[in-house]
Formats: structure tokens, sequence, C-alpha cells
């Protein structure tokens, strides 16, 4: 641990280290004012037991991580998906949908499709296909 480091700041790493082995670097470079926030919601939600399994919000990160091309977020949200059981099959297909969703919003956005007439169709579909499987 660093010498000099502020009482609740050296708690705050002392927890962080407890659940993840070690403080990593990015968490000892964050300021004092957000790196108490930042480390409550990151353990407690994408750590956390919630109501998305954690194998699910990992693969959710791993296809936003791929979106936004944030290779620090890409290899965490793999390799915390294969930590929380994922199969390489699904780990590429959550990377496929990611890649999917953002041709498709491109695409969309770039034609600026009209939103209401997005939204009416899309209502059509559903309730197309609630009827017919």
């Amino acid at each position: 641990m660093a010498q000099n480091v502020p009482p609740d700041r050296a708690q705050l790493y002392r927890e962080v280290e407890q659940a993840l082995g070690l403080v990593p670097e990015w968490v000892k470079r964050m300021p004092d004012e957000v790196v108490t926030g930042f480390w409550s919601v990151f353990y407690g939600f994408d750590l956390g037991e919630t109501k998305i399994p954690n194998k699910y919000k990992e693969l959710i990160g791993l296809a936003v991580s791929g979106a936004t091309r944030c290779k620090y977020c890409t290899y965490f949200h793999t390799e915390a998906a294969r930590l929380f059981g994922a199969t390489e099959d699904e780990i590429a297909e959550a990377a496929s949908m990611g890649g999917l969703t953002m041709m498709a919003s491109t695409f969309i956005n770039a034609e600026q499709i009209d939103f209401d007439q997005f939204r009416k169709e899309m209502q059509q579909i559903v309730k197309y296909v609630r009827e017919h499987r």
C-alpha cells in the first residue's frame, strides 16, 4: 500500500484489496472526491448480487465496451464474464450483439429515421410476434 495515504483512503484500499487481492493502479489514481463513490457502486452493483446475474451483467458490459471501443473495459468484462461462468460462445455472442446493435443504431441515426414511426413499427412487430409464436 502507498505511503502517506489518508486514513479514509487506507480503509478503502483495505476493502478493495480484500475483494480483489490488490488495489489496481487506476483505483489509486482516482481523486479522493471520486474513488469512494466509485468503489461503492462498483462493488455493490457490478460485483454484487443484484437482480441480473453477474454473468449477464458482465456480458452486457462486454457488449457496451466493444461499442465504446474501450480496450480496458473490454478486457475487464471479458475476464469477469469468464470468472462468473460465461462460455467462449456466450462471450462471442455478446460481442456480436454489441456489434449488431451499433450497426443498426449507426444506420438508423444516420438516416434520421423518424422516432415516432420507429416506435409505432416496433409496437406492431412486438404485437405480431406475440400473436404468432
